[in-house]
């Protein structure tokens, strides 16, 4: 099981991160999202997917799996994210994604 390294990066250099730097970082490890976590559909979005992220700023990320969201699934991928970005990934699924904010986040998401 992967651990975040998360907690051991100093705040001060996190850098704001722009979405088409996230998205080549996303676009890279794809194969590898997909054939570790099951992963089918991945996108950005919120204020990263915006070139709106500050400092500190976590990152968005809408994504969808070959079967179910199991803890280890849903988790595993969610440290691996962390670790790859070096800063908190709120990772929603998109079964989980209520209705009263999907539009929103379809307006907004970046597939990769």
């Amino acid at each position: 099981m992967t651990v975040s390294t998360r907690a051991q990066v100093p705040e001060a250099i996190i850098i704001e991160m722009k979405s088409d730097e996230a998205l080549k970082r996303l676009r890279t490890h794809k194969a590898t999202l997909a054939r570790r976590f099951g992963v089918t559909r991945l996108a950005l979005f919120g204020s990263t997917a915006r070139d709106g992220a500050a400092s500190g700023s976590d990152m968005d990320i809408l994504v969808a799996f070959d079967g179910p969201a199991t803890s280890k699934r849903y988790f595993g991928l969610q440290f691996y994210l962390e670790d790859l970005f070096e800063c908190p990934v709120d990772l929603v699924t998109e079964k989980a994604l209520r209705n009263e904010l999907r539009p929103c986040v379809e307006r907004e998401a970046i597939y990769v």
